[in-house]
């Protein structure tokens, strides 16, 4: 299992960089082929356990979704909205069966804002400009790799006691611990020492320090949510191991989207941006 992590982390790293690097459409490629491949997985996990969501319908929503901060219209967020609880229902009421078109609404919806929506923030922090956009992006990125990796090994180094046996039986506190450290460093030594080499003014080292805390702490809480919807709907992993050793796209995105709105708007608080 390790040995797989890192040769995907080898391979799928670099990549992801050099799509975040180029910007513009490569990294908004990139974003809309892994919350593609990670929509289709929660509606197939859907249909598998009895639910009968709007599968094509809410990929099709959800990725809207994720391009939406590159759309010129200020009423986009609202129209995308709006229509994504209208144009379902329209479909339920006229079609059977009628008696489970309620929770079949709502994980359509749940679908298109747990990951369209949440993977958009992402969108929106590459596009806060050339210098600013490229080195927050890379920075969010590094403490959600640094939090995942130290949590996995630290608690496979020394894991003992379980940090939600009922949700994720292998997390560990010790691992949650090491996951928290790894982020803080990580946030504190890129924000100080390779945000100038961007043409960005450097980061305090205790905003670095808290941030990553806060970066680590969601990221983690994301794993945990990805892993509890695994075990409501009783699948071990989300989907096809396109990943060796990380599961399913939905499972290695899981703790990206938490950090994604956290990362947008404690970059506008940092900066002193208008919300």
């Amino acid at each position: 299992m390790l040995r797989q992590r890192l040769i995907t982390a080898a391979f799928g790293i670099p990549l992801l960089v050099a799509a975040v690097w180029f910007g513009s459409w490569w990294f908004v490629a990139a974003i809309l082929i892994a919350a593609g491949i990670a929509l289709w997985e929660f509606y197939s996990m859907a249909r598998a356990s009895k639910r009968d969501p709007l599968t094509y319908f809410g990929i099709v929503w959800g990725l809207l979704f994720v391009v939406s901060p590159l759309m010129p219209w200020s009423n986009t967020i609202p129209v995308l909205m709006s229509s994504a609880v209208l144009f379902p229902l329209i479909w339920l009421l006229l079609n059977r069966p009628r008696e489970t078109a309620f929770s079949n609404l709502a994980w359509t919806i749940i679908g298109i804002m747990y990951i369209g929506w949440m993977m958009s923030y992402w969108v929106s922090v590459r596009g806060l400009g050339p210098p600013e956009g490229l080195a927050w992006t890379l920075w969010g990125l590094a403490i959600v790799f640094a939090s995942d990796s130290s949590a996995y090994g630290v608690g496979r180094w020394r894991g003992k006691h379980k940090l939600a046996p009922s949700i994720s039986p292998s997390k560990t506190w010790e691992g949650a611990v090491g996951g928290l450290v790894g982020s803080m460093v990580a946030a504190s030594v890129f924000g100080a020492l390779l945000f100038p080499l961007m043409g960005v003014a450097p980061m305090n080292w205790a905003a670095g320090l808290l941030m990553g805390a806060v970066g680590s702490i969601l990221a983690q809480m994301g794993d945990l949510t990805g892993s509890l919807l695994k075990r409501n709907l009783g699948v071990k992993d989300s989907g096809p191991r396109f990943l060796p050793g990380h599961g399913g796209f939905l499972d290695r995105i899981s703790s990206l989207m938490f950090v994604g709105p956290f990362l947008f708007y404690g970059v506008l608080g940092y900066l002193g941006l208008p919300f």
